[in-house]
């Protein structure tokens, strides 16, 4: 286990190969662990970076500011990069990672080579109506509060997305004793609340759009909205697959990172 102490808080992460750095970002219930498959081929050409954030996986369970929205955690990839030495590297998010990646790129475009999002909301309310009401305290409040009921709507919310839902179940519960009750729902909270469309011009760096045309999770219109926000960016949309295509399609996946991380 690799860790980083900052100002905020302990950020576990691990890392694998060799050459020009690339940082990975999971998404909401995740931990560095969904992108196991995705590190071991890119790092044979690449020094793969995936973070756990706060409140989620190995890192830091609490903060100093019980804030774990996505503001907070771009001021976490940021302390990454700079405690890492980190010059400029591309980001890959998946879901709220990649709502993360893109709001880092707004902030920090000097760090941000190249931006790709996976199953990723440019604005909340594309988000399954499950997940948006667990942004509400008092249904976060009472799944914490009664294990069977919080259990029950992980296993759900995996099998809704993904046709590999028991392996992304087992992912989540692998890490889910990290998971306090302030990061599960103020995350998904801001998020929900999160609108990038009116910012998504300032991105200039090369920037992909991963989406699933199954997806139950995050609508895939949100590839189109990105489309629309970032004229540069190349979305595709795998018409077999659902939100999570780590699982789902992951050759085709890596094949497209690989490619988008090469290209010029």
């Amino acid at each position: 286990m690799t860790t980083l102490v900052t100002d905020q808080g302990i950020i576990h992460y691990e890392a694998y190969g060799r050459g020009r750095p690339v940082i990975l970002l999971h998404g909401w219930m995740e931990s560095w662990a969904v992108w196991r498959d995705v590190i071991e081929t890119l790092g044979k050409e690449f020094r793969m970076y995936a973070l756990d954030f706060w409140g989620f996986g190995s890192s830091d369970p609490h903060h100093p500011t019980d804030s774990f929205g996505v503001d907070n955690y771009v001021e976490m990839v940021n302390q990454f990069i700079d405690n890492l030495g980190i010059v400029k590297a591309p980001l890959i998010g998946h879901s709220m990672g990649g709502t993360v990646s893109l709001s880092t790129t707004m902030r920090y475009p000097e760090k941000i080579v190249k931006v790709a999002v996976i199953g990723s909301p440019i604005y909340g309310q594309s988000l399954n109506v499950l997940l948006k009401l667990s942004g509400l305290s008092p249904i976060a409040a009472l799944l914490f509060k009664t294990p069977g009921a919080l259990n029950m709507a992980t296993f759900l919310v995996s099998l809704l997305a993904t046709r590999h839902g028991m392996r992304l179940y087992r992912i989540i519960k692998a890490e889910g004793i990290q998971v306090s009750m302030h990061s599960f729902f103020q995350s998904i909270g801001t998020l929900r609340k999160t609108d990038l469309r009116p910012r998504l011009r300032e991105i200039r760096p090369p920037t992909m759009g991963i989406y699933g045309r199954w997806d139950f999770i995050v609508h895939p219109n949100q590839g189109h909205a990105l489309r629309e926000g970032v004229p540069q960016a190349k979305v595709h949309i795998y018409p077999a697959c659902g939100h999570v295509p780590m699982l789902d399609t992951p050759d085709r996946l890596i094949h497209d990172l690989r490619e988008f991380l090469l290209a010029k």
